[in-house]
């Protein structure tokens, strides 16, 4: 019986390069079909072998993806327009769960970093009445 997915579905799947609902599919159908189970071992095979295609290749090395420091360029609004969009794209359109883990960790590091000014701020507020002028 043939699986509805393709070699390549089942690649990024190892790779967990799919989004979370398509991970949960495949995985569901891993459990209920052992022909699916024997074809995704035989890729698995087939890649420790190091038997690899140019798009696996650059899938594994996330070359279509962008580095930390532009993603973090990318939040802070500061990139050209076209670099802006491709990321822009790169995360919503294609999903790739990588980069939009990586955004999430620095956005919490932007709000940690936000609430530690707030606090150094609030902290020289209160103490400003105490310091003498020279």
């Amino acid at each position: 019986m043939k699986t509805p997915f393709s070699d390549t579905e089942l690649e990024a799947y190892l790779d967990e390069a799919l989004p979370a609902e398509a991970m949960s599919t495949i995985e569901h159908a891993l459990r209920q079909t052992p022909e699916l189970t024997r074809r995704l071992a035989a890729i698995n095979a087939r890649r420790d072998a190091g038997v690899h295609s140019l798009g696996e290749i650059w899938r594994r090395h996330r070359l279509s993806c962008p580095t930390r420091a532009e993603l973090g360029s990318y939040l802070l609004g500061v990139l050209p327009d076209d670099q802006a969009r491709y990321i822009a794209f790169h995360l919503e359109a294609v999903g790739c769960r990588y980069c939009q883990a990586n955004r999430s960790d620095l956005e919490q590091h932007q709000t940690a970093a936000d609430a530690s000014r707030q606090r150094r701020r609030k902290y020289f507020e209160s103490s400003a009445g105490y310091l003498r002028r020279g």
